[in-house]
This record gives structure tokens, C-alpha cells and sequence, in this order.
């Protein structure tokens, strides 16, 4: 909670998540990340809106959507048809968007008119808020900036929080297509466990430099993130993190040899 100037009136703050989203057929199966996706809709306040930092949204410079209804992207290939059906019809909200433009001062942040809602946000979200009654929102990723930028920026956000808007990011913290296990699809490989149970204890031990410089994390880490896209949605939502607040994990699993499921919910 936070406390206003003058008062001793308490603002409770939205709790903050990171969701890692895994496969797009997420959106379809029910599974056990799917259930806790859901149970985390269900415990956590309804929001006012969503804005989801994904993976899957990487530009130069730094985007917001800002139209009145973002499109579901179905930015994929290679699934069944009735994946590429589904429609998760949420409103945006332009004035969300400009304000939050307003108050980013550490860079100029655009608004984006093209992209709408891809995958590693719709597919999670629809769990949460299965009505699409909640206005979503992605900011895009700056391909061009290195870790410490992206935690900055997150510092940014932390009105939104005050304002009722859950802010998320998707992503995963262990994430190599490039040796991916599809005959193990219940477990890692040793060395993505021992990279996701790193990453797990310095963000809860509140480590976050570590996590920041976490090319100097050892083998393990460089074999877990061998580009940064699916790991810096994390580094979002740790720096949003009040001294107060706590780390709990949900989903925590290793799938397919080399991606991580563990998710983190901050209030």
C-alpha cells in the first residue's frame, strides 16, 4: 500500500504479475498452467484495465496499442486451425494509452495503431478474464536497449498500479526452442531446473542486479536465455516491486526440456 500526502489514507496498489505463457495452445488446453491462470483471475481484484509487456511484441523504440479495439494476432504457425479461430475480442483505450505516454519521461513512447493483442498476451489473458470485459493494452519491447533500460522503463509504470491496471509480463524465464524436448514434456533438462531455481531465488531474495546482469549468471543461464525477448517481461514487473511487497510463485515447472513455466505474482 501506498499513502498519500497528507493523509493517512492507504492506496492499495494492484498486485503485478509475470506469467510465463508457454505454448499457444494454452488458449485451448485445459491443462495445470491454464488452472492456475484462472485461480490467479479469481484471487486477485478485478482490474480497471491490463497492460501486458509480451515477448512477442519487439520493436525500435518503444510502442503502446492505442486503438479502441485491438485485433487478436495470431502470430504463429504450424497449429490446428481452431487455434488460428480464436478471437479475444477486449476493448483497448486510447486515453490509458496517452497518459500512460505522458508519464514515461526516460524516452518518448509511441502509439501504435498496427499491432493489437499477439499471443503471449491473448492466450494468458482470456484465462484471467475470460468475459473480455477488461480493457488490454501491450507495450512493446525495445529490441535495441540492454536489461538495465527495460527495468528502468518498468519504474515508470508504477502509477498505473494506483489506478486499479494490472500490469503483466509474459514471456519465460527459460526459454530455447533450439533444444526443445518434445518427448519430455513434463521436465527440463538439468540445466534449465538449476537456471529457473537461480532466477527464482534472487528475485525473492531481491537481488535484482543480479537478475539484470544475468549474462554473468554461469553456463546454465546462457543455455536458458539465449535471447533476451522471453526475459526482460520479468525485469518489468521485479522493478515495479515495493520494499514491502512479497514474491509469491505459481506454475512452477520446467516443460519440454528447455522452458520454464514459473510464473510470479508481486503484492
Amino acid at each position: 500500500m501506498n499513502t498519500l500526502p497528507g493523509s493517512s489514507q492507504k492506496i492499495k496498489l494492484m498486485p503485478l504479475l509475470f506469467v510465463g505463457h508457454g505454448s499457444p495452445m494454452n488458449a485451448l488446453e485445459e491443462n495445470e498452467f491454464v488452472r492456475g491462470w484462472r485461480l490467479m483471475g479469481q484471487s486477485i481484484p478485478k482490474p480497471a484495465a491490463v497492460l501486458c509487456i509480451s515477448a512477442h511484441w519487439e520493436t525500435h523504440g518503444t510502442l503502446i496499442t492505442s486503438m479502441e479495439r485491438p485485433p487478436t494476432i495470431h502470430d504463429f504457425g504450424g497449429f490446428p486451425q481452431a487455434l488460428f479461430d480464436v478471437q479475444y475480442p477486449a476493448p483497448g483505450s486510447p486515453s490509458i494509452a496517452a497518459e500512460t505516454r505522458e508519464n514515461i519521461h526516460s524516452t518518448t513512447i509511441e502509439p501504435d495503431q498496427k499491432w493489437g493483442l499477439d499471443h503471449g498476451c491473448w492466450s494468458v489473458v482470456k484465462h484471467l478474464y475470460p468475459e473480455a470485459d477488461v480493457p488490454v493494452l501491450e507495450l512493446s519491447l525495445d529490441f535495441s536497449k540492454p536489461a538495465q533500460y527495460h527495468f528502468e522503463l518498468g519504474k515508470e509504470l508504477a502509477w498505473l498500479r494506483k489506478k486499479k491496471i494490472l500490469i503483466i509480463g509474459s514471456g519465460n524465464i527459460v526459454h530455447n526452442l533450439r533444444v526443445i524436448d518434445w518427448r519430455n514434456p513434463d521436465s527440463g533438462y538439468d540445466w534449465a531446473r538449476e537456471a529457473n531455481s537461480k532466477i527464482i531465488k534472487l528475485a525473492i531474495d531481491g537481488d535484482f542486479k543480479s537478475l539484470i546482469n544475468y549474462h554473468s549468471l554461469g553456463r546454465e543461464m546462457e543455455l536458458s536465455v539465449p535471447s533476451p525477448e522471453h526475459y526482460l517481461p520479468l525485469l518489468y514487473i521485479l522493478a515495479l516491486k515495493e520494499e514491502q511487497e512479497s514474491i509469491s510463485i505459481f506454475n512452477d515447472k520446467t516443460v519440454m526440456g528447455s522452458i520454464s513455466m514459473s510464473s510470479f505474482k508481486i503484492e
